[in-house]
């Protein structure tokens, strides 16, 4: 498959920088307004990085792919060693246009992230004065894909998403007897 370089993608690349741009300037923000605000121990604080992402799908394929991630967390410190938090994060949001060969376009979106608990422990390491310590972070997450494809509509695209484990292949537009059928199985 050959990806498409349209201006409409150029387009929607520059919007994804700008939104990733504005929530760093919005995760910058807060934390420096978290400081006055939450003196009694409270925090915020936001997290930039790179993530890769390798998927492995049975009759379909492999890939990996790099994104730029991020998490907002926000919590309490109940003494200078331990604290409780709560976040947000997102590793990976990209969409992508290909040529299915047929001369029709099958564009994919995939955006993987969740939410999350945890308790935090800190030490300081040396003088209390200079800033340097240690940190570790234990928690849950429920972490969330969403996936789609459009322009998949053939009877072997069908077979192959059948045989990947899913129970039903709806196309557009969508057949009211088919969403009946899907939900009497329910």
């Amino acid at each position: 498959m050959v990806k498409q370089h349209g201006p409409e993608r150029l387009e929607e690349k520059g919007f994804n920088k700008m939104k990733k741009e504005m929530m760093l300037l919005t995760g910058l923000a807060l934390a420096f307004a978290a400081t006055p605000a939450f003196a009694t121990g409270g925090f915020v604080r936001g997290e930039i990085g790179k993530s890769n992402v390798d998927v492995d799908v049975s009759d379909l394929g492999d890939g990996s792919d790099h994104d730029t991630s991020y998490s907002i967390r926000g919590g309490y410190f109940f003494n200078n060693n331990f604290a409780v938090e709560g976040f947000y994060s997102n590793f990976y949001d990209k969409s992508e246009s290909f040529d299915d060969g047929s001369g029709g376009t099958v564009d994919v979106n995939a955006k993987l992230s969740g939410f999350g608990v945890g308790v935090v422990g800190k030490t300081d390491i040396g003088n209390d004065q200079t800033g340097f310590f240690v940190m570790g972070r234990a928690g849950i997450m429920h972490g969330k894909l969403d996936a789609s494809a459009t322009g998949l509509g053939s009877e072997e695209d069908k077979r192959r998403t059948h045989e990947a484990g899913f129970d039903l292949h709806l196309v557009k537009p969508v057949d009211l007897a088919s969403v009946q059928d899907m939900l009497a199985r329910l």
